[in-house]
């Protein structure tokens, strides 16, 4: 079947996603994730094979963490799917109510946004995620994995797609590019007549290509070069677990910290402490000229460039820079910082506030681990994305993010005068 028309297919099929009743898409949703269930020692196997093969094509150990699948990941796949069934039904929702000229009732009402397509690459745990949330606010959603993954996620939508059809709607709602080419790609992006909205999860090289080549409409899931600072007035105890979480809980995720930045009034009892603990787990460090004067000799510090202090790194390896006061801070990570998620470890609530003001990133934080930044742990359910542009949505991408609004006006015959 053509790229057109599935693309069309899925177009008719939105429109029976504006109309579906809460109740429907509760049923939806379970039926889904039941049948992604039961395919589960199917989808492990093919993931299996993959992930042996990606290996044997030099993906990193960070890449083929995020393709991985077993039992654990599809469990908590499964139990995000059913919490996204049971989240609150938010399409139809009257956001603002008032009067016209000549007495005209208007209505602003949340309505789904249509067609939403996804391109993300490595993760296949992304696929029941995005249909999920797609579908819980009415949307109909195609999917277009990368070649790393492209069996296990075609396992994956055929679970998904039996689940539909199993309550009796059309498969369509979610479509699978079985095509994982550039050029597939390519053609989706420019799908105007079909797609509303589009969403890409994958590295620089991804984004780029939307940047530079999309013509429908997208929101930006960027990536996370993460900042912690720690501030003259932080509990060293704090400051050492939020930074150990950030960095090193899970390095393969856009919320794990991959720049720290210290205050120089504390920098000479916290250096220390904090570089043997990131060596003792592994963590290769990019320091500047004082972080390698305050390091003990016995660890190998690597001078820090401009380009590392950028760098999105997705496993063990983190800049670190010494400043001289919050404002240096504040513009070190303003400078270098990709707008994801940013943290102040600080005593003081005037230096937190004024960070949290003034630090232009998605998600800002005070004495919490930049882990933290994800839909499920927002309350929101599974996340489509985290946004790091600022229109139209920011942040956690869930339900909300995947809808417009309309203006549906009442009245008993007005006629412009």
């Amino acid at each position: 079947m053509s790229l057109n028309t599935k693309l069309e297919n899925a177009k008719i099929a939105s429109v029976v996603m504006r109309a579906i009743e809460p109740s429907k898409k509760i049923e939806l949703l379970n039926s889904i994730a039941e049948h992604v269930e039961k395919a589960s020692l199917k989808i492990i196997d093919v993931n299996k094979q993959e992930c042996i093969r990606a290996k044997k094509n030099g993906l990193t150990d960070s890449e083929i963490d995020r393709l991985f699948l077993d039992h654990s990941r599809i469990d908590s796949m499964v139990k995000a799917a059913k919490n996204i069934a049971s989240l609150d039904n938010c399409i139809g929702e009257i956001l603002d109510s008032f009067i016209g000229a000549q007495n005209i009732m208007i209505h602003k009402v949340r309505v789904p946004l249509g067609v939403v397509a996804v391109i993300y690459e490595n993760r296949p745990n992304v696929t029941l995620d995005a249909a999920c949330i797609a579908l819980k606010s009415s949307n109909a959603v195609v999917l277009r994995g990368s070649s790393s993954a492209h069996e296990t996620n075609a396992e994956i939508v055929a679970a998904i797609r039996k689940g539909i059809k199993a309550v009796g709607l059309d498969e369509n709602i979610v479509s699978f590019l079985d095509d994982p080419s550039r050029e597939s790609a390519l053609e989706l992006m420019q799908a105007k007549e079909y797609v509303d909205v589009l969403i890409p999860r994958g590295g620089p090289a991804l984004i780029k290509a939307i940047e530079e080549n999309a013509t429908v409409p997208f929101v930006i899931d960027g990536s996370g070069n993460c900042h912690v600072y720690v501030d003259s007035d932080a509990d060293i105890e704090m400051a050492t677990e939020i930074v150990l979480n950030s960095k090193t809980q899970r390095t393969s995720v856009c919320n794990a910290a991959e720049s720290l930045v210290i205050h120089k009034d504390i920098a000479e009892v916290f250096v220390p402490i904090i570089v043997e603990k990131l060596v003792d787990r592994g963590v290769i460090i990019h320091g500047d000229d004082k972080v390698l004067e305050l390091s003990d000799d016995k660890f190998e510090i690597l001078k820090a460039t401009d380009d590392d202090f950028a760098k999105e790194y997705l496993n063990l390896e983190i800049s670190i820079a010494v400043v001289a006061d919050l404002e240096s801070a504040i513009a070190h990570i303003n400078k270098f910082s990709t707008g994801h998620s940013e943290s102040i470890v600080t005593s003081n609530e005037d230096n937190a506030e004024k960070f949290m003001a003034l630090v232009d990133s998605a998600v800002v934080m005070h004495n919490t681990s930049t882990r933290f930044t994800d839909g499920e742990r927002f309350g929101f359910g599974a996340e489509i994305g985290i946004s790091t542009q600022k229109l139209h949505a920011r942040g956690p991408m869930a339900l909300k993010e995947l809808t417009t609004y309309q203006y549906r006006v009442v009245s008993n015959g007005a006629t412009v005068k």
